[in-house]
């Protein structure tokens, strides 16, 4: 079992990495990637939701620290209410038959659900 993916980057790097991947499936609300990124930053973004399902400024602060504010607001204000009864599994990662032509790595979509 992988803990965490490194993508060949170095700690820095990942990290403005999967900052950057889940910025844009929270601002677009899905996105195609490669399967393994989808795999990397799902527990991620799902543990986001679940800080701003709370409500509470605090966990809006903490947001604002790790994403940039219009993801942070969009998360808190607009995605976050609509899983307010839901206890988990906000994502769905769907896998795709066709795989990348350059390099044949396998594609998925992950998108919420």
């Amino acid at each position: 079992m992988v803990s965490q993916r490194k993508f060949a980057r170095t700690t820095g790097r990942r990290r403005a990495f999967r900052k950057q991947l889940a910025t844009s499936l929270i601002m677009y609300g899905q996105m195609v990637t490669t399967e393994a990124r989808a795999k990397d930053i799902r527990p991620l973004v799902e543990r986001y939701i679940s800080y701003a399902k709370t409500g509470q400024v605090a966990k809006l602060r903490m947001l604002l620290a790790n994403l940039p504010k219009g993801a942070a607001e969009k998360l808190f204000y607009e995605i976050a209410p609509k899983y307010k009864d839901r206890t988990g599994g906000y994502l769905r990662i769907s896998k795709h038959a066709v795989q990348r032509m350059r390099d044949g790595t396998k594609m998925a979509t992950i998108e919420f659900v």
